[in-house]
């Protein structure tokens, strides 16, 4: 069974269940939620700002389809292998981005968050870090809130002589997250881009890995923990993991039933919430160090109930 201090929630681009996802409001619930951390993927503008989306492609998370002014901007291009079409944030200053309003990703999925659409810009990289810091400012006592950014396409965006790595470090820093003992992560799938930022930071990096596991001794010689998909997730994996000395942190947990396993469900429709609670307890059971989720008050309620029933459990406790 996990232990609470040793076991992170991460709110996956905020509250993202409950809010459009990356957006300062989002992030912000989840902060009020007792989240440990906030999670923002960062992309770059054709000016060389880091902002937050999820893709570099903004057609499905912002209103940029409504303006005709950028008609003729959408396109198709090839990221990292894959052909791509929509409009995309290298194309777009910042000043012409936050004309832009975010709009729910999942619509379908999250009716009630599409009431938010258009109220809301798109951050930068640097106001994400002024809410942590103002955050932070009120928990007198209490630990920092984490920042545990993604790097988007870096090797995209080096192509295009936008690279990532130093913007994203120097940000960090400006905001005091640079120290050791910070609570960052710094997360990719490009294990290219973690050994390049390994020349130029001691912050704890995360390998990302969707399909399969890999050569964990391999991970451990940049990284400091594996971000992985759930169904990568077994006592197995956990605990080859913990051998090398690499956290595991556990992705993506979300109470719709489209995202949850047949036993868990509620109902027939894929937007009805089912028993989010229990899947993250059997995987709290395999003993992760972290998980992300866009439910932060459900992952904080279930981390915290688990911890103190395994205390009550502990003589002396």
């Amino acid at each position: 069974m996990a232990h609470a201090p040793s076991v992170i929630v991460i709110a996956h681009r905020g509250a993202s269940g409950e809010r459009p996802e990356h957006t300062l409001e989002s992030y912000s619930r989840a902060i009020a939620q007792g989240a440990d951390y906030i999670e923002p993927d960062l992309v770059m503008t054709r000016d060389g700002v880091l902002i937050a989306r999820h893709e570099n492609e903004i057609g499905g998370t912002t209103d940029v389809a409504g303006h005709p002014e950028f008609a003729q901007r959408r396109r198709t291009q090839l990221i990292d292998g894959e052909a791509m079409t929509g409009w995309f944030t290298e194309d777009f200053t910042l000043a012409e981005i936050k004309t832009l309003r975010a709009r729910e990703r999942l619509p379908a999925l999250r009716p009630a968050n599409c009431a938010f659409d258009g109220r809301y810009t798109v951050p930068t990289f640097v106001e994400i870090m002024e809410l942590a810091q103002e955050a932070n400012r009120a928990r007198v006592g209490r630990p920092r809130i984490g920042v545990y950014p993604e790097t988007k396409h870096p090797a995209h965006f080096a192509r295009l002589g936008l690279a990532q790595e130093a913007q994203v470090l120097q940000t960090l820093g400006r905001f005091g997250y640079a120290e050791a003992g910070s609570a960052v992560f710094i997360q990719s799938f490009d294990p290219g881009n973690l050994r390049q930022l390994r020349g130029m930071t001691r912050l704890p990096l995360v390998q990302l890995l969707e399909r399969e596991i890999g050569d964990l001794s391999v991970i451990a010689q940049y990284a400091n923990a594996i971000g992985i998909a759930k169904a990568l997730a077994t006592a197995q994996s956990v605990a080859a993991a913990h051998r090398l000395g690499l956290a595991v942190h556990v992705w993506t947990f979300r109470a719709e039933n489209e995202f949850l396993p047949e036993d868990l469900k509620a109902g027939r429709s894929a937007a009805a919430h089912g028993d989010l609670r229990g899947e993250i307890a059997r995987y709290l059971a395999l003993g992760i160090d972290g998980f992300f989720t866009d439910f932060p008050a459900i992952g904080v309620q279930v981390r915290d109930e688990l911890a103190r029933a395994r205390a009550a459990q502990t003589p002396g406790a």
